[in-house]
């Protein structure tokens, strides 16, 4: 069986069903229930903290789910809701509304699909390592610091978004702690916490769940304990996936639909980046386990056809999930079989289940983000990159804080300004500029004909090398050395044979040069110039004004060019 579109849509789904076996069938119905459970408590915490309900992350995780693994690019991926979003989704909510998040959504799937067809799959990948680093870093303690109005029971109806004005919030509401909630959340991060030197088998956030929704029951209905909040306290839980309906574009007083679109623009953008970022990692480590390879514009098409449809029956953004996508692969997933199954769980969960979700401590769900939190931190790599050079270690400062103090969309932005603008810096730095004098060693170079004599440079005559791409970074440095020389020769010779490539900068540079040279009486002649470099310079134009004769092949014959030249002068 076989299903593509234009030779980049090809899910993997449809790939995987070849040679499919029972056995295959059992390992991977045996994983997705695994993953399911798993994903149970994760998706119920991650909808209530985005600021919707637990319905929503649920939705999101069954629907996201199962079409990120039929359609999707990769064999082993689990969709749905992440930790990454819920700043982001929490800050359209309470600008925009529900509604706006829905457009949000749809806009950042409609990117995503784009971005697929456009085979710029591969492009999201270079992303520096110090912003992903910083980032995710930034959105870890953001989510721990949503969780401390659970987890201390304070009870606040309106905390503030800004991450400085929440704890200014908690600090002056510190002596309203509800002691048996916090007694509730810290025994759920111990159970959370040990569960993995118990069994490898049973989640911990799972057996933490099912444990403390008991006792909680218990302290409620024969110890008269009050005030610990359960899911059931603060949302509705229907018994079904929500009918769909088309969200509705509901522009402010004065504002037109394509001014309220613009406005959603920049959301709709940090979705899809951060969307894409996240799954194509999470495929990229999954990869690495299973010795696979997942098609990067294929998932990303997957990814945005998911977010399109979720928003339409009440979801919140979806992407691929570094965390469950590990468990499947470890519990024998290998096909997309297993995330469908997943998916199936979930909805059975939805559907049998709804009234026990409601039990479930407030508290409870804080402890599973907070440890969500703790492992998305990454704090042994950002420990490990103090030995990393100083700029690498400040882009990822910078985006951390930036993610912290200021939002996802501004943090990614300027981190990758950052990194770009330094990684230029440390590209013009190793990029260098000699000048020959005397004679030219044989034996150290890689452009001459083969003799044991040393080559002569005339008098006359200046020999300039450069090594490194020729950027806008190395082409002033070249130009202001050429312009300390003492007299000017009858004939510069440029080596280029180390010059990847030109860009618009220096080709203007080497221009300007050969201008001040003629006027001054002095002939510029290019030596070991690569082909790539050459199409540049006839492109545009340079060569014919330079003249062919004056672009050589090697050393040798740029120097005998010269000869010439300072002889006729």
């Amino acid at each position: 069986m076989n299903f593509s579109v234009k030779g980049v849509f090809r899910p993997q789904f449809f790939s995987a069903l070849r040679d499919y076996d029972r056995t295959r069938f059992g390992k991977d119905v045996m994983a997705g229930l695994i993953v399911g459970v798993i994903a149970i408590p994760l998706a119920i915490a991650f909808g209530i903290s985005s600021g919707v309900g637990p319905t929503e992350g649920l939705v999101t995780a069954i629907i996201a789910g199962f079409i990120i693994s039929a359609l999707g690019g990769t064999r082993v991926q689990i969709g749905g809701p992440t930790g990454a979003f819920i700043i982001i989704i929490y800050g359209i909510i309470q600008q925009y509304g529900l509604s706006g998040l829905a457009i949000a959504t749809i806009m950042a799937g409609i990117l995503l699909v784009i971005m697929g067809f456009s085979r710029l799959g591969s492009v999201i990948k270079f992303v520096p390592y110090p912003v992903i680093v910083g980032f995710t870093a930034g959105i870890a303690l953001t989510i721990f610091s949503t969780q401390m109005n659970d987890l201390f029971g304070f009870g606040l109806q309106n905390v503030p978004a800004n991450f400085i004005d929440k704890w200014i919030c908690y600090a002056q509401n510190a002596t309203h702690v509800h002691w048996w909630t916090l007694g509730v959340g810290l025994v759920s991060l111990l159970i959370i916490f040990a569960a993995p030197r118990l069994s490898k088998k049973i989640p911990g956030s799972l057996l933490a769940i099912v444990i403390m929704t008991f006792v909680v029951w218990l302290l409620k209905r024969y110890a008269g304990v009050t005030g610990i909040m359960t899911i059931g306290d603060l949302y509705e839980l229907p018994t079904g996936i929500p009918a769909p309906n088309l969200p509705k574009l509901e522009p402010e007083e004065g504002q037109t639909v394509m001014q309220l679109l613009q406005s959603l623009f920049p959301s709709a953008f940090t979705i899809a980046m951060l969307g894409a970022i996240e799954s194509l990692l999470s495929a990229m480590v999954a990869d690495g386990v299973t010795g696979d390879r997942h098609d990067s514009n294929t998932e990303l098409i997957g990814q945005g056809i998911a977010n399109i449809v979720v928003p339409f029956f009440g979801g919140i953004p979806a992407t691929g999930a570094i965390a469950r996508t590990m468990a499947n692969i470890n519990n024998g997933g290998r096909t997309p079989v297993a995330g469908i199954v997943h998916a199936v769980v979930l909805l059975l969960v939805l559907l049998l289940f709804g009234q026990l979700v409601a039990l479930i401590p407030m508290a409870c769900l804080a402890a599973v983000l907070i440890m969500v939190a703790y492992n998305m931190s990454g704090w042994r790599t950002i420990v490990g990159m103090l030995k990393n050079p100083r700029s690498d270690f400040m882009v990822m400062l910078t985006t951390f804080l930036l993610t912290v103090i200021f939002d996802l969309t501004v943090a990614i932005t300027v981190g990758m300004l950052l990194a770009i603008v330094l990684f230029l810096r440390r590209i013009s730095l190793s990029t260098s500029v000699q000048m020959f004098h005397g004679d030219i060693d044989p034996n150290s170079e890689s452009d001459m004909y083969l003799t044991d004599e040393k080559l002569h440079i005339p008098d006359d005559v200046e020999v300039y090398e450069i090594d490194g791409p020729y950027f806008f970074g190395i082409a002033n440095k070249f130009d202001d050395m050429v312009r300390l020389a003492r007299t000017a020769p009858k004939v510069r010779v440029i080596r280029m044979r180390k010059v990847p490539f030109i860009d618009s900068t220096g080709l203007h540079n080497l221009e300007m040069l050969c201008e001040r040279s003629r006027r001054s009486g002095t002939t510029v002649v290019l030596s070991g110039v690569r082909d790539n470099v050459r199409d540049t310079l006839i492109n545009a134009g340079f060569a014919e004004k330079l003249g062919e004769e004056n672009i050589c092949p090697n050393i040798n014959v740029a120097l005998a060019r010269a000869s010439v030249l300072a002889t006729k002068q």
